[in-house]
């Protein structure tokens, strides 16, 4: 059993919320808190959404919103707090810092969630209290166990919606959610359930992913759900395995229950590296791991019928009709996910004052939000308020597709900073390289670690963070740089990304985007997106490019070294 696992058995981890009121009435420092309760409080912690920030001191807190669907009046609340709470020491601050963000700020997370940095433990009971008066939670938005569920931030907007799969998520996340049997699993447990054809909740990157699918039972057609399990990112990446059963919507719970109380039983729980349910599901098959399910709950689930699923949209930025006439929903593009508190309250009085009684403010998987239930003649006011300014719905290509991670301005494990660093570049490459005009995202992507929070290897372009060893005039110099890899994307066409080239010097890179894009642009033929192109050109190819020594020329070869 490794060290984790023997603090999760020695006090069950749940127990750490009361603890903290008791923590925060004390302001006991970080090892006042680890001498009081015992080896392993950090860890434990983690259960109440807390993690500690490198500054010491202080934590960031991860709220939980269930498929990113949040009420004018929660998100407003979670801007207030923002901007009351979680706010940066004037040492830590920095012109370009409160250029870019102010010093109150939040992060809209690859999964929905909202982080809040430079919160000190005497602050979350307040926190706390004002989320409870809204229905939000910061319980579990951490640890291992169940997190946030995705969802489509469209969910009953859209055309492209076989139906609406948000109840089946808030039931899920219910479930879950203080759930002390299902609280304490071998590692984190990720689940995404989208009732929309174009799979923008990532179903092929979780633990589960359940995604439309229709089926003809008892002489009627009926929707519901089919089920892919075992996907993940990080140092093992790997794509989710088709079960052959259809989950009908009223049973979406009791199939992720037994699909939990399967890990829990015979997941890995003593080396952290390999605990991961995507290790469990590769070691036993699916076939096996189905059987598995099946004999750990009394329901008979039918074999698969129907999948609806067509294609991975990515993101909703832009203006769009909604599905109700009249109505539009409207998708702000917010770099790498940071924005102020001010602004984010700002957008949520906007949804209120614009929208119609059923207006939404959702938060996406690539760290953008929309605005939901606003009628035509209302869109334009609505992007004149001031804290549209800098997250119009008509960005450049670069900007469209860049996510950025926490990075070592605040996370333990990234090697280089990666939020101002994914906005500066976004607006440089805008600038300075020519996208086709029927290519609306480059999807760059760039984590601090291979950790892969930023979700590198189903991008376009991803990086991720390492040092380099630079010698320049005699002398030696570590600088940050990163792995350089091409051609991912999730969909039909999924695979992930190769990486051509390893610790690049941060300063090398956008000249090697602008070779590469020079090239692409020569040779791309009719309607190919850049990582179709990424593939098809030979991967030493791609590094010759890259490194300035090619002139563009047309013609590629088949994709690999």
């Amino acid at each position: 059993m490794n060290t984790t696992e023997q603090y999760k058995q020695n006090k069950h981890p749940l127990d750490v919320i009361d603890d903290v009121y008791e923590y925060a009435e004390d302001r006991l420092s970080f090892e006042e808190i680890e001498e009081r309760a015992g080896d392993g409080e950090w860890e434990r912690l983690k259960w109440a959404g807390m993690y500690a920030q490198k500054q010491e001191g202080y934590f960031m807190i991860r709220t939980k919103v269930p498929g990113g669907k949040l009420t004018p009046e929660q998100a407003e609340v979670i801007g207030e707090v923002t901007d009351d709470l979680a706010v940066a020491p004037e040492e830590y601050g920095g012109e370009e810092q409160n250029e870019l963000w102010g010093d109150a700020y939040l992060d809209i997370t690859t999964r929905q969630d909202i982080q809040k940095h430079w919160i000190r433990v005497e602050d979350v009971p307040e926190m706390w209290d004002r989320y409870d008066e809204v229905g939000l939670t910061t319980v579990q938005g951490c640890g291992d166990s169940a997190r946030n569920v995705l969802g489509c931030p469209a969910a009953g907007l859209d055309d492209h919606e076989c139906f609406n799969a948000q109840p089946v998520v808030d039931a899920v996340s219910e479930f879950f959610t203080g759930n002390r049997e299902y609280a304490n699993l071998p590692r984190k447990f990720k689940l995404t359930i989208t009732g929309c054809a174009h799979d923008c909740a990532q179903s092929q990157i979780n633990d589960i992913g359940l995604v439309p699918a229709k089926k003809e039972l008892e002489g009627e057609h009926r929707y519901g759900f089919h089920a892919r399990v075992g996907g993940g990112l990080s140092d093992g990446p790997r794509m989710g395995s088709e079960l052959d059963l259809f989950i009908e919507p009223e049973h979406a719970v009791e199939f992720c229950r037994a699909v939990a109380q399967t890990f829990k039983e015979i997941g890995d729980r003593n080396n952290r590296g390999v605990c991961r349910m995507r290790y469990l599901v590769e070691q036993l098959g699916p076939d096996k791991f189905e059987e598995a399910i099946r004999d750990r709950t009394g329901l008979e689930f039918p074999t698969a019928g129907q999948n609806l699923t067509v294609g991975y949209q990515g993101d909703h930025v832009g203006v769009h009709d909604q599905k109700q006439g009249g109505l539009q929903y409207v998708g702000f593009n917010v770099v790498a996910g940071r924005m102020g508190g001010t602004e984010f309250a700002e957008a949520a009085r906007a949804a209120k004052k614009y929208g119609t009684a059923d207006a939404s403010v959702r938060l996406a998987t690539d760290q953008n939000f929309l605005i939901s239930h606003i009628p035509e003649e209302n869109v334009e006011d609505l992007l004149a308020e001031p804290f549209a300014a800098d997250y119009q719905p008509d960005p450049g290509a670069f900007s469209r597709g860049a996510v950025g991670c926490t990075g070592s301005e605040f996370c333990n494990y990234a090697i280089i900073e990666t939020k101002k660093r994914t906005k500066r570049w976004a607006r440089e490459l805008d600038e300075r390289i020519d996208v086709p005009d029927d290519i609306e995202a480059i999807r760059m992507h760039m984590s601090g670690c291979s950790a892969s929070c930023a979700q590198p290897q189903i991008a376009d372009i991803g990086f991720r963070g390492e040092t380099v060893k630079i010698d320049e005039d005699g002398e030696s110099d570590i600088v940050e740089g990163m792995d350089f890899g091409l051609g991912g994307s999730l969909g039909a066409d999924n695979e992930f990304l190769d990486w051509i080239e390893s610790a690049v010097p941060a300063d090398s890179v956008i000249p090697a985007l602008e070779q590469l894009f020079e090239a692409y642009n020569a040779d791309r033929h009719d309607g190919e997106e850049f990582y179709e192109w990424c593939r098809r050109v030979d991967n030493g190819r791609l590094r010759t490019i890259m490194q300035g020594a090619e002139a563009p020329v047309a013609g590629g070869v088949a994709h690999g070294d």
